[in-house]
């Protein structure tokens, strides 16, 4: 809590807006760029970095063996650039959306569309012209990824404009973008996708944005209901209360996968070798979370932190030498 109220009053002195006051009091958008500027902005705007959440679409693939495959990796590779794109778009969509309550918000003030350097009608061309060309091309790769993409965009779109303002529903919204992906990625190749690993995904997505929401509310304190009204009907305590919640079955349900799911399982147990490094990053993360109030940008924090990398990375190394070469591996102890 201390790191955060240290940030705003950094935010408060540097001339940035308090949470509590008008926009207008204390700020001004800046004029819209263009040429060389203006190409960088919009690589801005699509939000690159948030491109490592559609890495999920190659999970249910890697768990059912299938990435030694040529044929079939390639197609979870145009998975990957299609889901990418029509992410973009999705973000450029939801920035326009939320122009101008982003410029009531401390950093969202600096994304492009809130700060002025990208044109509205840029970004509206932009995105119109990603859907229109790629929604097709997932129908092209896969009739059941183009559904995927339809659910995805649907979802968002009711996101921007409803769920959003529903408590909870807002919170399931969003992660039902993370089970689409996982989803999106075993239907493009035709893999039956696991119980255990749909359960995984939906509590870790929950995890996410619980304490995505947890971050915004003691970052903007009293003001938060004025960036996000839906922020007036969660507490600290009672996001506290989820998370914990939401923690314990995510862990849970990764050990049953471990121990029960078809794929990763088959002649042994050896995947519960990784639940030492799936607990490991969950724990830096509510680190990172608790001890050093960050949380509000997951991307940033699986991309800064080196120990939330190297757990991950760890984590992936092992299951990936289990899976791809002692899946069959039949132990007996005697």
């Amino acid at each position: 809590m201390s790191a955060i109220k240290n940030k705003q009053a950094q935010v408060d002195s540097n001339g940035h807006l308090p949470p509590d006051q008008p926009a207008a009091d204390h700020w001004q958008p800046s004029p819209p760029v263009t040429g060389a500027a203006l190409l960088r902005v919009l690589l801005r705007a699509m939000r690159p970095k948030q491109w490592l959440k559609n890495g999920l679409l190659f999970v249910a693939p890697a768990a059912a063996l299938k990435l030694t495959d040529g044929g079939l990796l390639l197609k979870v590779v145009t998975a990957f650039i299609i889901f990418c794109l029509v992410s973009s778009a999705i973000y450029l969509i939801n920035d326009l959306v939320d122009i101008e309550s982003d410029r009531r918000h401390p950093t969202k003030r600096n994304r492009p569309l809130a700060s002025g350097k990208l044109r509205p009608l840029v970004a509206q061309v932009l995105a119109a012209v990603l859907l229109l060309l790629l929604v097709p091309a997932a129908f092209l790769l896969s009739l059941y990824f183009g559904a995927i993409i339809l659910a995805y965009i649907t979802n968002a779109i009711l996101y921007d404009f409803f769920f959003k303002k529903i408590v909870l529903i807002d919170l399931f919204s969003l992660s039902a973008g993370f089970v689409l992906r996982v989803i999106g990625g075993a239907l493009v190749i035709a893999v039956p996708i696991s119980p255990w690993l749909y359960l995984c995904t939906l509590f870790a997505a929950l995890f996410i944005g619980i304490n995505k929401r947890r971050h915004e509310l003691v970052l903007l304190e009293g003001g938060a209901g004025k960036h996000r009204k839906i922020l007036d009907e969660y507490s600290p305590q009672l996001l506290d209360q989820m998370s914990s919640m939401v923690t314990s079955a995510l862990i849970i349900s990764y050990s049953l996968y471990t121990w029960q799911g078809d794929k990763v399982s088959k002649a042994n147990n050896l995947m519960m070798a990784t639940i030492p490094f799936a607990l490991f990053v969950i724990f830096r993360y509510l680190y990172l979370i608790y001890q050093r109030d960050e949380g509000g940008a997951p991307e940033d924090l699986l991309t800064r932190d080196r120990w939330l990398i190297a757990g991950g990375i760890a984590w992936l190394v092992v299951a990936g030498i289990i899976l791809y070469f002692f899946r069959d591996t039949v132990i007996v102890l005697r």
